[in-house]
């Protein structure tokens, strides 16, 4: 097929359809055009009340897409995205299972049309199962991993960490590791194939190696009373004079050594670190410690040491701090300041995306389709102009 000048990235020539939604396939689609893909947004022509509208220019859901409308109520709506699939590289969807297969565009028929084509399907409890056709959300989810029980404090209630760990990491980043894993084997095979991501079996891989923990004894049971949840006072955020937050994650020996020489701590604390019938002073002396100076005065305390120790920054305040900036770790589009593409490339790299394309000829145009064919689209109202 025709295609638009490719981007930059290890993805350039990649030919990525994604159907349109919230949540982790979004942020597959922006990952992946990121990475130099050609991704072609399919949204639905007809316009429901949406859950979450913001203005272009702010909306990395659609940012590095070319951006096309389709009444897919239309056969000839139908017709268009076989033909689109049919020449596609990569096919994205968050439907519930079965939506795709009664738009008449589910994996069988697809793929018969083009036996290579990786048909990436994000849901939240997978394409089988007794709770596959379920709603949820990324709490959901995470409440029958296992994983949201031991999120928060130890006499509170379970914490909601963002949407972050179901939605984002168990979804998205486990729906493109699967399309990339498929298109390697591909390599091989010359064959594609149907890739089932969910929520649900992302987020419980997350926390593979926690229950590794729980089998061996190491991890109990019981939010706050351990190494990583907060339970131990050398991992965990202290209230400073100012009213912010410092993080103290000094782990090893020799980090929380560090630690207590610069607070100061009595030594004593070091010998002791992992004896948990130490930890309630070692807690009580830290944190009247850590509350008689503000929180960028202990920032600038333990700023060159190994003692990892470091400020709770708002999202804000963290793109201009020294590390971030030299990294140039935030871009900014117009108006919106936002994190830059990662992971990085050094031989391939990628480039932040712009505003999303809206260019119905040259979209359909790289597809095959002639001009005279997309205007009777256009003027049929299969098509968005």
């Amino acid at each position: 097929m025709s295609s638009p000048d490719e981007k930059p990235g290890p993805l350039a020539g990649l030919v990525v359809v994604e159907m349109a939604g919230l949540g982790p396939v979004p942020l597959a689609g922006l990952i992946l055009a990121e990475m130099g893909a050609r991704v072609v947004r399919v949204e639905r022509l007809s316009k429901g009340q949406p859950f979450l509208s913001l203005p272009q220019q702010f909306d990395l859901d659609r940012h590095g897409r070319e951006i096309l409308r389709v009444d897919l109520k239309q056969g000839a709506g139908k017709a268009l995205m076989l033909d689109l699939m049919a020449r596609a590289d990569v096919l994205l969807e968050g439907f519930r299972p079965g939506v795709m297969e009664r738009l008449g565009l589910g994996p069988e028929g697809v793929l018969a049309r083009n036996p290579g084509l990786v048909y990436g399907r994000m849901t939240g409890f997978g394409q089988d199962g007794p709770l596959a056709e379920r709603a949820g959300h990324d709490l959901t989810y995470l409440a029958l991993t296992g994983v949201l029980h031991a999120i928060g404090p130890r006499e509170g209630k379970p914490v909601p960490p963002l949407n972050l760990v179901a939605d984002y990491g168990g979804g998205a980043m486990f729906l493109i590791a699967g399309v990339l894993a498929a298109l390697f084997e591909k390599g091989r095979s010359g064959k594609g194939q149907v890739v089932d991501a969910a929520m649900v079996d992302g987020a419980s891989m997350l926390a593979a190696p926690f229950f590794g923990f729980l089998a061996s004894g190491f991890w109990r049971e019981r939010r706050g009373s351990n190494l990583l949840d907060s339970g131990s006072p050398f991992y965990d955020t202290y209230e400073c004079a100012d009213g912010l937050h410092v993080a103290v994650a000094c782990l090893e020996p020799q980090f929380f050594a560090e630690f207590c020489r610069l607070l100061p701590l009595d030594p004593g604390f070091a010998a002791t670190q992992y004896d948990p019938a130490t930890w309630p002073a070692m807690r009580a002396a830290i944190a009247a410690r850590l509350a008689r100076r503000t929180r960028d005065e202990w920032a600038a305390h333990f700023g060159d040491t190994d003692a990892c120790v470091a400020p709770v920054l708002t999202m804000r305040e963290a793109e201009s701090h020294p590390h971030n900036r030299a990294r140039a770790g935030h871009s900014t589009v117009g108006e919106l300041m936002r994190p830059s593409p990662a992971p990085r490339f050094v031989r391939t790299p990628g480039e932040v995306s712009a505003l999303p394309v809206h260019d119905l000829h040259a979209t359909l145009g790289a597809f095959g389709l002639t001009r005279d064919e997309i205007d009777a689209l256009a003027s049929g109202g299969v098509v968005g102009r």
